[in-house]
């Protein structure tokens, strides 16, 4: 037998499996209605798994194969339900009393904006970008920031959460997750790092190099070939300003040009970064959700069961809703049971009625789900 006939023969198989397939997505239709009338949550985690063993049995060497395909007909089943029920009333409710921002941007009627570092920074760039019209209030850590938004001395705070080189910003995340802060607007800052030192500093006598992390990340190349010493700083502002009041003539700073000129620092080498293009995101933080009305990407927290495939199965949902995720960090609970949350990136907007009733679902089915914001991310060209 040919391939073309093998082919035929899966067709065949096909055409009997899709009226049976409509007739199930018409029963869970009706369970639906039943499960409205007797309030009934949609998903039975207990007779889901209990079927999904049964399937596992009966297969047998197809077991796991066959259990993969029934788990997806399930959550297409549930995903079903969830849009007939209208189920995830606290999340609608938010979405629904959220203020509305009809312009690109964001603004903040001149109310001041919360970043970490000092004068000079890539927080106050990109704050400036933004918040043109506010003053910047300046504060030394990043959790210093959440705390001036949660205790209304700032309106915004600005936040690198990630960056095209170095990656993820791990404590941004976890602050994100401790203290569960809406976002509402990021914006992507193209980086450009140089080599300061004071005036009276000879290239070749410098041996340590200050910066924050990311930044030495990013330019580790430039540092690994002058065999330079890189040291972790808070802030790539502060350590210009740190290194331009040291007494010491053997130690630079990577930071922006901006922070070279603030603190009166001689630049050495321009474009040290180890990409061109390198680019960090910064998201803005608020207490109060605020929804652009033409936004582009919404943020999340969620949980997935310490069960086989669970994971898969979530993001199988955005598949099934036709939303692209553009990124997934897991973040440790730190409770001891290596127990994760997830924050994902996923574009689409909440006034599509497919991608709420997603969204609703997921927050009624899992432990732990949080809507972060629906917002513009803007690049600065």
């Amino acid at each position: 037998m040919d391939l073309s006939e093998l082919r035929k023969e899966i067709d065949a198989v096909d055409e009997q499996l899709i009226p049976l397939l409509i007739k199930r997505m018409q029963i869970a239709e009706d369970v639906a209605k039943y499960k409205i009338e007797n309030g009934i949550p949609v998903l039975n985690a207990s007779r889901e798994q209990e079927i999904l063993d049964k399937v596992e049995e009966k297969c047998g060497i197809y077991g796991n194969t066959i259990k993969t395909i029934y788990s997806a007909t399930m959550d297409a089943s549930r995903a079903l339900q969830h849009k007939i029920i209208g189920g995830g009333s606290q999340l609608r409710n938010a979405v629904e009393n959220a203020e509305r921002n009809k312009k690109l941007r964001i603004t903040a009627n001149g109310a001041p904006i919360a970043c970490q570092g000092v004068e000079g920074a890539y927080s106050e760039v990109a704050a400036k970008a933004i918040f043109s019209e506010s003053p910047i209030v300046f504060f030394k850590q990043f959790e210093n920031v959440f705390e001036a938004v949660n205790q209304g001395k700032t309106k915004f705070g600005i936040i690198p959460v990630e960056n095209s080189t170095a990656g993820s910003v791990h404590e941004a995340y976890d602050l994100i997750m401790k203290y569960r802060f809406y976002v509402v607007g990021s914006y992507n800052l193209k980086i450009e790092h140089c080599l300061c030192a004071k005036p009276d500093t000879k290239y070749e006598n410098i041996e340590n190099v200050y910066s924050h992390p990311q930044a030495l990340s990013q330019c580790s190349a430039f540092i690994k070939n002058f065999d330079f010493t890189g040291i972790n700083y808070s802030n790539t502002a502060a350590a210009a300003k740190y290194v331009s009041e040291s007494d010491k003539n053997n130690i630079a700073a990577i930071c922006s040009e901006q922070a070279a000129k603030k603190y009166g620092l001689k630049i050495l080498k321009k474009g040290i970064q180890n990409v061109t293009n390198n680019t960090t995101r910064f998201i803005v933080i608020s207490k109060k959700l605020v929804i652009d009305e033409d936004a582009r990407k919404i943020s999340l927290i969620f949980s997935a069961p310490h069960t086989t495939g669970s994971l898969y199965r979530v993001l199988g949902r955005f598949s099934m809703a036709g939303l692209n995720l553009t990124k997934l960090e897991s973040r440790p609970v730190a409770n001891g049971r290596f127990d994760y949350l997830f924050y994902a990136d996923v574009l689409g907007n909440v006034n599509d009625s497919e991608t709420m009733d997603l969204l609703c679902a997921l927050s009624d089915e899992l432990d732990e789900f949080t809507f972060l914001g629906n917002y513009h991310e803007i690049v600065m060209e």
